[in-house]
């Protein structure tokens, strides 16, 4: 008997771009979710043509487009649009990231579909929300990661930088995704839909709360340090006889432990500069220099044998080779492989793995339009209706 995944059953429809809600249907279809993802005629989804790297394919698209289906369809027109209503007939979720206002224009905000649809879960994604002065302000991931002060507390104090990934879009994906699995359950509980919204900017400003504590109530904002931790000392990179190793030590137990152990110099738990937590961020250089002076003197086999002994968290600063070569990855089985246009490409399991359940869905990655016409066929249309909508533009 072949195990049911969570959310086999549920269909999903997605006006979507990007990565945000990209993002957000590609883990419901890991779970099961049947996710049709509805593209512009002729130019599809734009992270299609972000870059050619994959062999050929853009590697965001093929990071989040996996086990879905692609129909093109031209939602301006009133036979895309009658194609669009048909769908949602049949829909549980529908999922968008259109431009401010393109939705509601479009007849699928939030209202008007779960008011005819009382069972539909209805997500919307968005820069800045629905409302507020920043309302229709273009929102893209570096302007986001700005507009938040994640750029004011990241790099160095004399070079800002962003993450070096699209922080804002993740995490607004992800807070789409835990809000449909929890209107589902909703749904399952009651028996009614209902609707909601996530924006970049609150996502991102949520994951800005330790900073925003710190300056609210300590006076000062975090000031960037680089790789090492705005508030907690010693952390982050230090050099060795070899490469960088990064150091997390979080409580003053764990500080005495590597002073005893690891640096075997004791006596600088009792250095007042060294004493506290917010005392070795307030000196920080020197205490810098101490750890570095005992771990450039050290072989790199015996630092590495000290840090383990003393059970210590360190790891490497690796690239990303190293991570694509990671034995934990190799090790758990976490490589796999997707179909695509181009062929069999690598793929990552989700990091999501129920104990005894089914496989996750790892279905191939479409070409743009490749199931618009099945799926028509699906909804009732004939073959001659078929190539009517293509000889229009409407599919």
């Amino acid at each position: 008997m072949t195990m049911q995944r969570p959310l086999d059953g549920i269909t999903v429809v997605a006006c979507e771009q990007a990565v945000a809600a990209p993002l957000a249907t590609r883990h419901l279809a890991d779970l099961g979710a049947r996710v049709i993802k509805v593209e512009r005629p002729g130019s599809g989804d734009f992270a299609r043509d972000y870059d050619t790297t994959v062999l050929g394919m853009s590697s965001h698209f093929v990071w989040l487009n996996r086990s879905k289906e692609s129909l093109t369809l031209d939602l301006k027109q009133p036979d895309g649009a009658e194609v669009m209503r048909r769908l949602l007939d049949r829909a549980d979720v529908f999922v968008q990231n259109l431009a401010p206002g393109a939705a509601d224009r479009l007849g699928l905000g939030a209202e008007e579909l779960t008011g005819r649809h009382p069972r539909l879960v209805h997500c919307s994604i968005s820069g800045y929300g629905e409302d507020g002065p920043y309302r229709d302000a273009k929102a893209y991931d570096l302007l986001i990661q700005a507009e938040v002060g994640l750029l004011s507390i990241t790099g160095t104090p004399e070079q800002p930088a962003k993450s070096g990934i699209p922080a804002a879009d993740i995490a607004a994906g992800m807070y789409a995704y835990s809000g449909i699995l929890s209107a589902l359950l909703h749904r399952e509980r009651t028996g009614a839909g209902g609707a909601f919204a996530v924006s970049l900017f609150d996502a991102l400003t949520e994951w800005m709360g330790f900073p925003m504590y710190y300056a609210r109530y300590g006076g000062t904002a975090p000031v960037p340090a680089g790789a090492s931790h705005a508030a907690i000392a010693p952390y982050g990179p230090f050099a060795t006889s070899g490469t960088d190793v990064m150091l997390a030590i979080q409580n003053d137990r764990e500080w005495v432990l590597f002073c005893a152990e690891v640096l075997r110099r004791p006596e600088l738990t009792r250095d007042e500069r060294f004493a506290t937590n917010p005392a070795r961020v307030e000196h920080r250089d020197e205490l810098r220099a101490a750890i570095e002076d005992v771990f450039r003197a050290l072989p790199a086999e015996e630092l590495a044998s000290r840090l383990t002994g003393a059970r210590i968290a360190h790891s490497r600063r690796n690239g990303l080779p190293e991570l694509i070569e990671h034995p934990q990855l190799a090790e758990r089985g976490r490589w796999t492989e997707v179909g695509s246009p181009v062929g069999p490409l690598a793929a990552l399991a989700p990091p999501v793995i129920p104990r005894g359940g089914p496989e996750p869905r790892m279905d191939p990655i479409p070409e743009i339009g490749e199931h618009t016409d099945a799926l028509l066929a699906e909804l009732g249309y004939g073959a001659p209706r078929i190539a009517d909508l293509h000889d229009a533009h409407v599919i």
